[in-house]
């Protein structure tokens, strides 16, 4: 009997980019997906108005529409060997274990990629203000300065001189960086932090009109402020990240779904199964503007 293909990439794909990630917060692109690459159509600028307009005839302008076009990623899943397929077809607890454990992996390395795919070049860069504490990340030492709601302060302004709307602002923080922040506030702050909470959309609190997310890390930066994969070596003078941005800033994109499979390998005496998932993501405007990075000062 042979695995039902169908079954199996749909319950690989299903929730990946569900309603209670972070990840939902942004634009779907997966509609304009062409093979790897992603190619939006982009409105350009609105036309001038005039008010008592006195100048006649009035100038003739033409709008220049700039397209988005962004490449996604590849995410290939190693194979596993399953024995007895016909066995494994029919038992769902087994095949939703294998299915489980693919999703888990998958969604949790695409989550991490896509947060530095909505870092653009030259991103606007916070720094934390707080009191000196004890670097966090793998391989960094001394000390950096603690996320504090004077850095929430800064963003709120920041987006309101961006002229981002008040409803779609997020943030999102490493464990350390949040746990930092709700020590920062008066017990009052906290309380109206947490009763704002929305466990159905992964919102854990909101604060000075932002929805807080939380990871075990977001991302990491050089002392000047240069983000860095996690992949690049450790270095003492990293710094941890946090960022904001405003869901129309930025876009998620989830591409083909491939699941292969070679039934009956007479070298593993059983089938042997791996996955594909393409996704990507993007910052859209070009001005750079909602999408901030939140890094730790450095201390003395």
């Amino acid at each position: 009997m042979a695995l039902q293909i169908e079954i199996w990439v749909k319950s690989i794909i299903e929730g990946l980019f569900a309603n209670n990630t972070f990840a939902a917060r942004s634009v779907d692109h997966s509609e304009w997906v062409d093979n790897k690459t992603v190619h939006v159509p982009n409105a350009g600028a609105a036309p001038n108005v005039e008010k008592n307009r006195t100048e006649f005839p009035a100038k003739v302008t033409q709008r220049e529409d700039v397209d988005l076009t962004y490449q996604m990623d590849e995410f290939t899943v190693d194979p596993v060997r399953i024995s007895h397929a016909e066995q494994v077809e029919l038992s769902y607890p087994k095949r939703e274990s294998i299915i489980r454990q693919s999703r888990r992996k998958l969604a949790q390395d695409i989550h991490a990629s896509l947060i530095y795919d909505w870092i653009p070049v030259g991103v606007k860069v916070v720094e934390t203000l707080g009191e000196a504490v004890k670097a966090h990340i793998k391989g960094a030492t001394g000390n950096r300065k603690k996320m504090t709601k004077s850095t929430v302060e800064e963003l709120q302004t920041l987006f309101d001189e961006q002229e981002m709307p008040e409803e779609g602002r997020c943030i999102l923080l490493d464990a350390r960086m949040y746990n930092q922040l709700m020590n920062s506030m008066t017990d009052a702050e906290r309380n109206s932090f947490l009763v704002c909470a929305d466990p159905a959309r992964g919102v854990i609190g909101k604060y000075m009109g932002f929805d807080f997310y939380k990871r075990s890390k977001v991302a990491k930066t050089a002392t000047d402020g240069t983000v860095k994969p996690w992949a690049a070596a450790d270095a003492s003078t990293d710094c941890a990240a946090g960022l904001a941005w405003h869901e129309d800033c930025v876009s998620r994109a989830l591409g083909e779904s491939v699941l292969f499979d070679d039934e009956g390998n007479p070298m593993y005496y059983s089938d042997i199964i791996s996955f594909l998932q393409r996704a990507g993501g993007s910052s859209i405007r070009s001005d750079k503007k909602g999408i901030i990075l939140i890094k730790q000062g450095t201390a003395e």
